[in-house]
Formats: C-alpha cells, structure tokens, sequence
C-alpha cells in the first residue's frame, strides 16, 4: 500500500506542469493564483485516480477537463462566474447523451465525442459536465482525526524548464510528426480521429505515435 501511494504522489507530482498551464489562463480575473493552483490541484488528483491507462488516452487528455472544471467551478461558487440557462440546459443535454453514448460505445465517451455527438466545442463541453459535479473537499475523516489533503508544489523554474525542453523537443519532428502529436495529446483527437484528418489509418497512428513518444522520450533524456 505504501508503495502504491509513493507512486500515486509521483505520478501527481510529474503531471504538476499541467495544473500550472491551466490556472494562467484564469490569471487577473479576481481569484489569486495560490487558489487557483490549490484547486487545480484537487482537480489533478481526481483526474489521477480516475485515469485508466488501458483505454487508450494520454493522461493529459483525460486530466485537462477535469482540472479545468475545477477552476472554473470555483470561480462560480464564489460568484465570478454565473451559470447562465443555456449553460444548465446543454449540461442536462451532455448527461443525457454520455448515458447513452455509454451504453452504445461500452466505455466512458471522451470529451471530444460528445462535443461532436451534440455539435458544441470541447469547451463547451468541460464547462457543462462540471455544472452539475459535486465538490471535493480538503479535508477527510481518518482514525485521528480530521485531515487535510497534502498538495503538492513545483516551483516555477522547474515548471519554464520542462516546457522549455518539450518545445525543443518538438523541433526534431516533421511538420505531419508534429500535427499528429498536437492533435492527440493538445486537441484531444482519438487515433481514429486522426488518422481521419491526417489521411493514415489507426493502425498507423498507432504505430507512429507509439515511435515519437519513445523519441520524444530519448531527446529529453
């Protein structure tokens, strides 16, 4: 078990760079940055522990609405963000539609196929799916206690050097290398979806996926 949970708190402290790319965003509208990032991270966690590897998508395409939710939801619990009616009625649309997309696909739908089922933006989609998610707490019942969850932190300059590094990284594919990547793991796509935009099959998304990650991999390294 404590293995488990030094693992779990790696994993978390590795994808950090995430939490800090999304909480920029909401940078200068009325909620300091410490709380962003405080929320952001729950949304991490929850992402963390509800990720299945085996069902083909990069961790950061899973985490990415789930962060985002939490940010946004806390600007609207403190009141920077008022839930409009069209807001609640596509988020009823988007329930509706991931049961029954469920149901036909045998899996969780991803964000992206159910902006395509009901012809929104992902966008859309993050914030209506968050509308209606129950909050998280900071704190839990133990044998001792009450207890708060431990955050972890990353500081700034680790963060610029890793993003420095995968932007040189990047460099060193083609121009269709750098499409297919950008799709999968900054748009979302599923391979089906790109072999559709880039002319491949799945099977060749696949393949070269799998050979520029471990090349990503070797120039970090």
């Amino acid at each position: 078990m404590l293995k488990e949970r030094e693992k779990r708190d790696e994993f978390i402290e590795e994808n950090l760079g995430l939490v800090h790319s999304i909480c920029k965003r909401f940078m200068g509208r009325g909620i300091d940055y410490e709380d962003l990032y405080q929320t952001g991270c729950i949304g991490l966690i929850k992402a963390a522990d509800g990720f299945d590897s085996e069902r083909g998508l990069m961790f950061s395409t899973y985490a990415f609405p789930v962060i985002m939710g939490e940010v946004k939801r806390l600007f609207r619990d403190t009141g920077a963000i008022k839930v409009s009616r069209s807001l609640k009625e596509l988020s009823l649309k988007t329930v509706r539609q991931r049961d029954i997309l469920s149901n036909k696909l045998g899996r969780e739908p991803t964000v992206r196929e159910l902006a395509d089922a009901l012809c929104v933006e992902v966008e859309e989609i993050t914030e209506a799916l968050c509308v209606a998610r129950p909050t998280v707490s900071l704190t839990y019942n133990s044998d001792d206690g009450v207890k708060e969850l431990d955050l972890p932190s990353e500081s700034l300059e680790d963060e610029l050097s890793n993003k420095l590094s995968l932007d040189i990284a990047f460099e060193a594919l083609s121009e269709k290398e750098r499409s297919l990547m950008t799709l999968r793991y900054y748009e979302g796509y599923t391979q089906s979806k790109v072999a559709e935009a880039l002319g491949m099959t799945q099977v060749q998304v696949s393949r070269t996926e799998k050979q520029l990650l471990k090349r990503l991999k070797d120039i970090l390294d």
